[in-house]
């Protein structure tokens, strides 16, 4: 069976910086709905188009084709008493964008005595990536999973 819309598709992936260094490697397969359900970045659906069980594809993410470009508006520096007494380097908290009001997740990048840096950022935002993948399994999408737009798990609807 090809990759095409309303297929669900089984992958293992590698994802490395443009260096070729490697940031995420998946041990098992993922599954994701194929057809513009937004399950996997857009440029990687596409080449994946037409493809089957078994094919590969490597594939160069600039930064507007996956976690987009650096923001340096979403870096903010905050009093330190919005935060717990124990916040350290890593933390994430989730907060609303100044301008647009919606949700994102920050992440602690720095803590002094009375401040604490954080940002709103993907940690992969700016980067260009290469996305090597390989085509394990391709199956009809079922009814329910096309109406959810999202794969269900093995023993059914899953959240």
């Amino acid at each position: 069976m090809n990759i095409d819309k309303d297929t669900v598709v089984e992958l293992t992936y590698e994802l490395a910086d443009a260096d070729g260094k490697v940031i995420e490697r998946t041990d098992d397969p993922i599954e994701y709905l194929h057809g513009g359900y937004d399950g996997i970045f857009p440029l990687v659906e596409r080449e994946l188009a037409g493809k089957r069980a078994g094919d590969s594809c490597r594939i160069r993410l600039e930064p507007d084709d996956a976690f987009g470009e650096y923001d340096a508006e979403l870096l903010h520096l905050e009093p330190r008493s919005k935060f717990p007494s124990d916040v350290t380097i890593g933390m994430r908290f989730e907060g609303r964008g100044a301008e647009s009001g919606t949700k994102l997740s920050y992440t602690v990048t720095d803590v002094a005595e009375d401040k604490v840096v954080v940002d709103g950022n993907h940690p992969l935002a700016g980067r260009t990536l290469q996305f090597t993948c390989t085509v394990t399994a391709v199956r009809a999408a079922t009814e329910e999973e096309v109406a959810h737009g999202h794969v269900h798990g093995e023993h059914g609807h899953h959240h």
